[in-house]
């Protein structure tokens, strides 16, 4: 039984289910890594600062995967008493142990916030999320290790977890899911995408977290908010956000079978939103039309949505003066590229993704705008149809080839080049100050 489209919408359910919690002093800490994303949608809920929390098993030295205790950030340290005098561990044996992973702890947690200070727990209500729970044993010592570093009420929040642990999970003060089965085989059968993340999109999450802390508060000021344009006649959805001062905006042409809830896409939607750039991701189909799987690769209807949408962010006030760029994935590239042939479309810039550009066909020669094109190495037969659609276009275009990856850029670190790379041509032509003074990142 699948439940949940992705994380960000297993967050979104999640998050509902905590909103009597908004008015209280909450921390929302994700346990990395999978919990992050479903933790950043609950914090934006809650209006709540989002951090992490990041522990370590104490294994038995002969045994490392009994767990004689667990250690977390501040120094915090939980023991199993009763493990520990049933395997006659001693004393420097322990010390040994924990020495070691707190070595490892230390890194982790140094990797993930890059410098930001750990948010204090002390005497507040901290909720602690993760993508789900299989065992409780990671949640458990989750509990323990905030409760040890201060915090006066904790709270384990998951999307899935088995029934038997929502009234019984040492440490918790409550235990809230959207599904609670009596019989639970693997979390991620309740997902339709539970694709790994990387540490570079919780790092990503993390920094557009704390761009909405101000003096140890959540500042709600930016425009955030789901929308309708009308477009062929129904009303296509979309989430727009606009940092303040925005002067560029990026549109986003999801691929075949996916969504505005793409994790691969709202990644590298955070990375734009940190170099100040509007984000507007688009469903282009309807929840009908995504039934017919001939309207996927229709092209023509899928560019017109896009300039419709275009349309509607000229009408917009807040966005009416903004520079607008595409960002296409897989036949969405194809789609962008067909609506920036249009003679009155105005596109300052076109970034492809492991996209199929040679789908606009005879359009290609008609694009104005700086086009980038960004193919994994291990991606041959994307990479060939991508090099003959360069060979078509006559605007400034480059290609760019990520070693390692694959379509969907799911090696580790290759999702994050991709979304540098895309940051840096639609700063390049985006964002004005950037076009007259930066550095071309492009070789243009």
């Amino acid at each position: 039984m699948v439940v949940f489209a992705d994380r960000v919408d297993a967050g979104r359910q999640l998050a509902e289910r905590l909103l009597h919690l908004r008015d209280r002093d909450v921390v929302v800490l994700g346990l990395p890594r999978g919990g992050v994303p479903v933790a950043f949608e609950v914090a934006e809920a809650l209006h709540a600062p989002l951090d992490v929390i990041v522990v370590r098993k104490l294994g038995v030295p002969y045994q490392p995967e009994l767990a004689m205790g667990a250690i977390g950030e501040g120094g915090a340290r939980v023991l199993n008493t009763e493990v520990l005098s049933l395997t006659g561990v001693t004393a420097e044996e322990l010390r040994t142990v924990e020495r070691r992973e707190r070595t490892l702890l230390d890194e982790r947690v140094g990797g993930l916030r890059l410098g930001r200070e750990r948010v204090d727990l002390t005497g507040r209500t901290v909720v602690i999320v993760d993508d789900g729970i299989a065992t409780g044993s990671t949640a458990r010592v989750a509990c323990e290790v905030a409760r040890h570093l201060g915090a006066a009420t904790v709270i384990m929040a998951a999307p899935v977890v088995p029934a038997e642990t929502v009234g019984n999970l040492p440490g918790a003060d409550e235990v809230v899911c959207v599904l609670a089965p009596h019989r639970l085989v693997a979390v991620g059968n309740h997902y339709r995408d539970f694709s790994a993340t990387s540490d570079e999109e919780v790092v990503v999450l993390l920094d557009a977290a704390a761009r909405r802390m101000r003096n140890g508060r959540v500042v709600v000021d930016d425009l955030d908010r789901d929308v309708e344009i009308p477009a062929d006649g129904v009303l296509v959805e979309g989430h727009l956000r606009l940092p303040q001062g925005a002067t560029g905006i990026v549109v986003f042409a999801h691929g075949s079978g996916s969504s505005r809830h793409s994790p691969r896409n709202q990644f590298v939607a955070e990375v734009l939103l940190r170099a100040g750039l509007g984000t507007l991701l688009l469903d282009l189909l309807t929840a009908d039309e995504e039934t017919d799987r001939s309207n996927v690769f229709d092209i023509g209807l899928l560019a017109n949505r896009l300039t419709a949408a275009t349309a509607w962010l000229r009408h917009l006030p807040e966005t009416s003066q903004c520079r607008i760029g595409y960002f296409g994935a897989s036949t969405g590239a194809g789609a962008a590229l067909w609506a920036a042939a249009e003679p009155a479309s105005d596109i300052s810039a076109v970034v492809s993704r492991g996209g199929r550009p040679d789908l606009a066909g005879a359009r290609l020669p008609v694009v104005q705008a700086p086009t980038l094109l960004i193919v994994g190495g291990a991606d041959e037969a994307v990479l060939e149809l991508n090099r003959q659609a360069q060979a078509r276009l006559h605007c400034r275009s480059r290609l760019t080839v990520v070693d390692g990856a694959t379509h969907l850029f799911e090696e580790p670190g290759t999702l994050a080049a991709a979304a540098n790379l895309a940051t840096d041509w639609f700063s390049r032509y985006l964002l004005p100050e950037r076009g007259e003074n930066g550095d071309d990142p492009t070789g243009f």
